[in-house]
């Protein structure tokens, strides 16, 4: 079986790039390592690892 890695094409399409009150913006709300945070920063081809999408509706639109 082939392993196939999670790309993440931007944040906006994450679940847990949620808004925040406190702040008035969106902030990615996971607990990420500090070694993680600095290749995201600093890598543009590292992939986030934390990468979910947030499309709640992708599995009701494949049942169609």
């Amino acid at each position: 079986m082939e392993n196939k890695k999670k790309i993440a094409a931007s944040c906006d399409t994450c679940a847990y790039y949620v808004y925040d009150d406190d702040y008035e913006g969106y902030v990615c709300d996971i607990d990420m390592d500090e070694d993680d945070f600095g290749r995201l920063m600093q890598d543009r081809s590292f992939q986030c690892p934390y990468y979910t999408n947030g499309d709640e509706y992708r599995v009701v639109r494949r049942q169609a």
